[in-house]
């Protein structure tokens, strides 16, 4: 009998995973909620549209669901998810900055701010989450 000292991913089970994910979802969409209402009354202009939650609610799942879904697909194909991921997840958020930025005309600083605030929460809360979830290693 042989003893690897190789890692090997804990598989938990589907509803876990989907529990662990709309936990996500909820607690990252709260974490928004609270940015928000601090940037519109901060001077945020009131008519802003991603400041509302129909629209940051909406996306936060969106981004949260296929963050799980690249998340699963590192894992389960990465030499070392642990090292791709360390570097991958800053990334596509720096990247998901850009849309946001672009919006400076209608949002103001402050604004657009919120955006990339609330991107940051969402990275950081479904990171915690998928960590639970779905360990890397």
């Amino acid at each position: 009998m042989s003893v690897t000292s190789e890692p090997v991913a804990v598989r938990r089970g589907p509803l876990v995973v989907v529990g662990g994910v709309l936990a996500a979802i909820v607690v990252a969409s709260i974490a928004d909620t609270v940015i928000s209402l601090i940037a519109l009354a901060a001077g945020a202009p009131d008519d802003f549209q991603p400041l509302k939650a129909r629209s940051y609610v909406f996306l936060t799942a969106v981004g949260t669901v296929t963050g799980a879904l690249g998340w699963a697909f590192v894992r389960k194909v990465a030499q070392d998810p642990e090292v791709l991921t360390r570097w991958l997840v800053p990334a596509v958020v720096v990247l998901s900055f850009v849309p946001d930025i672009l919006l400076v005309g209608a949002g103001g600083a402050i604004g657009v701010g919120a955006l990339l605030l609330m991107h940051v929460a969402v990275a950081v809360i479904a990171v915690f989450a998928f960590r639970k979830v779905m360990p890397l290693a």
